[in-house]
């Protein structure tokens, strides 16, 4: 099964993306890791990546579809494979189809922005050992201490209230079109993000099916 899945960031794709590639036995392709696997490897994208990015400058669209196109032709796809985080925008999702890529569904996590800034903004890291708490659902036994090793516990920059927003803001202009662009294909399936994880999993298991 070829799977795409979309989500705002924060929405829980990442784990979803492990339950399935567990259920199913197929690669969970990540774009930030594959670019980071090409610039390891020395592809021929990968080099393409690193000359941009070592100028301070955004990979663009061809090079970024030619390390997917590399990825997606080797032995592990060949019975499928999920796509985190690509595509990003409309040209990109473009560009699977003109590749003669068929994806079979493409499931939409969906969790309001509130909720989404609330668990993301409530993270907090431990500045010695980088042990992770959440201020709601998972607090230390001693306020802004880490239970493992007595550390200051920190928000990250990327968790700041400011920077989820932009970031959601950044998501519903360049991504979320691509929910209208599936749906014309017959292929979206939109699953509720829930309070618990094993609830969202079942949902997106049943949305596979659907």
């Amino acid at each position: 099964m070829k799977l795409i899945l979309l989500g705002a960031p924060g929405a829980g794709k990442g784990t979803q993306a492990e339950k399935i590639c567990d259920k199913l036995g197929i690669p969970a392709i990540s774009t930030g890791n594959i670019i980071r696997a090409a610039l390891k490897n020395g592809t021929e994208m990968g080099l393409k990546a690193k000359s941009y990015m070592e100028a301070g400058q955004l990979v663009p669209d061809e090079v970024v579809i030619g390390i997917i196109q590399e990825r997606l032709k080797e032995d592990d796809c060949k019975d499928g494979f999920i796509l985190d985080g690509f595509p990003r925008t409309i040209p990109q999702a473009q560009a699977l189809e003109d590749m003669g890529i068929i994806i079979d569904k493409v499931i939409d996590i969906e969790v309001p922005d509130e909720k989404i800034t609330a668990r993301m903004s409530g993270r907090r890291v431990c500045s010695k050992c980088a042990n992770s708490y959440h201020l709601i659902y998972k607090q230390p036994k001693v306020a802004g201490v880490c239970d493992a090793c007595g550390g200051e516990l920190i928000q990250r920059r990327d968790d700041a209230p400011e920077t989820v927003q932009a970031r959601l803001v950044e998501y519903h202009e360049m991504t979320e079109p691509l929910k209208d662009f599936y749906s014309k294909l017959g292929k979206l399936r939109i699953v509720e993000g829930q309070e618990e994880v094993k609830d969202t999993t079942r949902l997106v298991f049943a949305a596979l099916e659907d």
